[in-house]
């Protein structure tokens, strides 16, 4: 995935619309439209490959629509251009995650100091437990 370039294409493709936002503001809220809904295409974001693409959709699945859009929706702050940038932030993050595939791990066994240390231990342990034993 080329971070840079799907960062690119979702400030270039998606598409806001403004609404009127709940919360703190007071008069403000009831004059000034700052809820910011943003919206892009699956489609149209560069940078991811077809198999990150389909991970993306699958992982995000309860954020797309039924016309393959994705949605996110920002009322955090007072200002209209602060929404929009974090809108997009939240967004960029949503697919870099979806998008990361987790390495395979690699097995390993114990070191055979690892070993020694923890039959050690557990001798240790078993000294402690017959000390306290009653002697008839």
């Amino acid at each position: 995935m080329k971070k840079e370039e799907v960062r690119k294409s979702i400030e270039e493709n998606i598409v806001f619309t403004f609404a009127r936002s709940g919360g703190k503001g007071g008069q403000n809220v009831n004059k000034v439209n700052t809820k910011a809904h943003g919206t892009i295409p699956l489609s149209s974001i560069r940078g991811l490959s077809d198999g990150e693409r389909t991970i993306v959709a699958q992982k995000l699945r309860a954020k797309i629509n039924s016309e393959n859009n994705i949605c996110v929706n920002c009322d955090e702050e007072r200002l209209q251009d602060l929404n929009r940038k974090i809108a997009i932030n939240r967004l960029v993050n949503w697919i870099e995650n979806a998008a990361y595939i987790q390495p395979k791990r690699k097995k390993t066994k114990p070191s055979k100091a690892s070993k020694e240390k923890r039959l050690n231990a557990k001798h240790i342990r078993s000294l402690i437990k017959q000390s306290r034993q009653k002697i008839f």
